[in-house]
């Protein structure tokens, strides 16, 4: 027989934190000193927590601002400025040096090369695109391109 759902006094695991001291791990232990850029697939990881925890937040944010309007404010706040970083690594990510087989090291392949090679500009890491646009799309659906590019987030109750 299943479990019951937990209730709310019996909730499940916050995994958060979990989250947060993997993320100090992996620095700790993938970050050399000195200075080295960071690859693309650590940027594509770094997104891609991004966008988790963006829509963490907007699902926080939704469901906040029906009982604590001042609360949820903030929270939004907080879903847009994580959006506008994670188009930041959007952007690192395109600019960061391709790893390809039959170019110089770090020279990114030209147009003419991921043609004849069948694959189109970033190739093949193309993940990042489709989630950066995935986001984008529901994103834009409750914002308005003021609020995404404003260095003020919105409204605050105070």
């Amino acid at each position: 027989m299943p479990s019951p759902p937990p209730s709310p006094a019996d909730p499940v695991p916050d995994f958060v934190p979990y989250a947060t001291a993997a993320l100090d791990f992996h620095h700790a232990l993938n970050l050399p000193a000195g200075t080295l850029a960071a690859s693309r697939t650590e940027l594509d990881s770094l997104h891609a927590h991004l966008v988790s925890l963006h829509d963490l937040l907007d699902a926080h944010a939704t469901r906040t601002r029906q009982v604590a309007p001042a609360e949820g404010d903030h929270l939004a706040a907080a879903r847009i400025r994580l959006w506008q970083a994670a188009e930041h690594l959007h952007a690192a990510f395109h600019t960061a040096p391709h790893p390809h087989p039959d170019t110089a090291a770090g020279r990114a392949p030209g147009r003419e090369e991921c043609r004849t090679a069948g694959l189109p500009e970033g190739a093949p890491e193309l993940t990042v695109c489709q989630r950066h646009q995935r986001t984008a799309a529901r994103l834009r659906r409750d914002t308005t391109p003021t609020d995404l590019h404003d260095p003020f987030t919105g409204l605050i109750r105070h």
